[in-house]
């Protein structure tokens, strides 16, 4: 398990398709797989990896973001169309409807931070 936290989204074709899962706290460390959960199986080698690194250079390892005041959970209401539509992609993709959620979030915020910037 991560305990570091971190994001995750869709790659494009151009990007060469699957997902990207990426550290919020240590630079540059991310990794990609074909789907959501390869991706963050991935990354968790990422950050052992970067942090080895990072040990074995002498150089500082920040500690994970607290975000203990969230509790990364709420309630949300949806139309029952969408609600259909988003357990049929979930089904498809092979993952959780949380897990989906959770990516389509990352992937939006992602899209906003470089439209942003």
């Amino acid at each position: 398990m991560i305990d570091y936290p971190f994001t995750v989204r869709h790659l494009s074709k151009e990007e060469g398709g699957g997902y990207l899962a990426e550290s919020l706290d240590l630079n540059g460390c991310m990794a990609d797989g074909e789907t959501i959960e390869e991706a963050v199986h991935n990354l968790e080698d990422a950050v052992n990896s970067w942090i080895k690194t990072a040990q074995e250079l002498g150089h500082f390892i920040p500690s994970p973001s607290d975000d203990s005041k969230f509790s990364g959970k709420w309630v949300v209401r949806t139309p029952k169309s969408i609600h259909h539509r988003l357990v049929d992609m979930a089904k498809r993709e092979g993952v959780s409807l949380n897990t989906l959620t959770v990516s389509l979030l990352a992937e939006g915020l992602g899209s906003k931070a470089i439209h942003h910037s």
